[in-house]
């Protein structure tokens, strides 16, 4: 498995990183300390949670839930020698703090509640899950208008939160600062004003990212090579379209589209023959589907580590055994057709 460095911090994370969004819903408690003794064996040195997670669906009586299962991983005796993430919710995000928005006053505070229920001393990694400003991302890109933005009023509020950062690191909280669901624009105001002093310079964007969810590959993809800021990838198997679970209308029990059939707004006729174009290729040439699609992430130049989640440790199991799968020029030729084929299926 590949090492990658978080940014300029000397933090060193693998390629693949355990998601466990699911940790407190779909998979108990029980699976998700499996899931942990499993991804760590297997060599991944990297875990990301949420302080809004479990999801599917998220609810106000299972927020937190997640980073609790975590944090009772660790009090029975699991390793902290791994690189741990986490985020702070935000505007309009649900059930915590009631939709508030990030800002200098909430960070301290949320941070020690994130260490609480993680039952640890320091997080790796702290990231804000979506800009105050809204964002793009999660089909928002269609009807996007940043017109009303008002820029000097979200830098003064970007200066304000990297100094609450800062405290944090020199307290010794948080190790790093990164963000997530954001622009090349907002993720540059972040870095101008780190530069400036006001805060810890930002180490990645987690934004979502597969062989059907391209948007990463022009501008962020830019900003990233040249300011060291890599993407840490969502959803790389696209709720589960890129694994062939769904071919020919199945809807497994359990799924995704079981439990949500708009697929977060991913789902439609088009999407689902994007999908069979590249599970076709991953079996005209002899290769698993989901080991397919996570090779085609960890390749991009960009790349920081992949996200992937697991309900199932028969799910984990599978992924782990395709972590070192790589492509052949005619896969990625076949790749880049399906892909001018089959551009923004959603």
């Amino acid at each position: 498995m590949k090492m990658h460095e978080l940014g300029r911090t000397g933090i060193q994370i693998t390629d693949y990183c355990l998601g466990t969004m699911t940790w407190g819903t779909q998979t108990s408690e029980a699976e998700g300390h499996a899931q942990m003794d499993a991804a760590l064996a297997a060599g991944i040195n990297f875990v990301d949670t949420a302080e809004m997670y479990p999801v599917n669906p998220v609810s106000k009586e299972t927020i937190g839930r997640t980073e609790e299962i975590i944090g009772t991983w660790h009090a029975k005796g699991g390793s902290r020698d791994y690189v741990l993430a986490t985020k702070h919710s935000g505007e309009g995000m649900g059930y915590v703090r009631d939709g508030a928005a990030i800002s200098s006053k909430t960070i301290a505070a949320t941070i020690e509640g994130s260490l609480k229920r993680l039952q640890t001393d320091y997080i790796d990694l702290y990231q804000f899950h979506w800009p105050n400003r809204g964002s793009y991302m999660f089909r928002k890109n269609w009807t996007y208008d940043p017109s009303r933005m008002k820029a000097d009023a979200i830098r003064q509020d970007m200066a304000d939160c990297l100094g609450a950062l800062q405290a944090e690191v020199d307290r010794g909280t948080i190790r790093s600062f990164g963000l997530s669901n954001e622009s090349a624009w907002g993720t540059s105001q972040w870095l101008r004003l780190s530069e400036e002093g006001h805060g810890p310079r930002v180490v990645s964007v987690q934004n979502e990212y597969s062989l059907l969810c391209r948007l990463y590959d022009t501008d962020m993809a830019e900003m990233s090579c040249a300011e060291d800021v890599g993407l840490l990838a969502f959803s790389p198997l696209a709720c589960g379209y890129l694994t062939g679970k769904y071919e020919g209308g199945a809807v497994p029990e359990g799924s995704r589209m079981s439990i949500g059939p708009g697929m977060g707004g991913r789902a439609s006729a088009r999407v689902q023959a994007a999908a069979d174009a590249y599970v076709a290729i991953a079996r005209d040439h002899g290769m698993d589907p989901t080991h397919m699609a996570l090779a085609f992430c960890a390749e991009r130049p960009f790349m920081g580590s992949i996200i992937f989640g697991a309900t199932t440790q028969a799910q984990l199991d599978h992924i782990i055994t395709g972590l070192d799968v790589t492509l052949t020029d005619e896969v990625r030729a076949a790749i880049d057709a399906a892909h001018r084929a089959h551009a923004m299926p959603y």
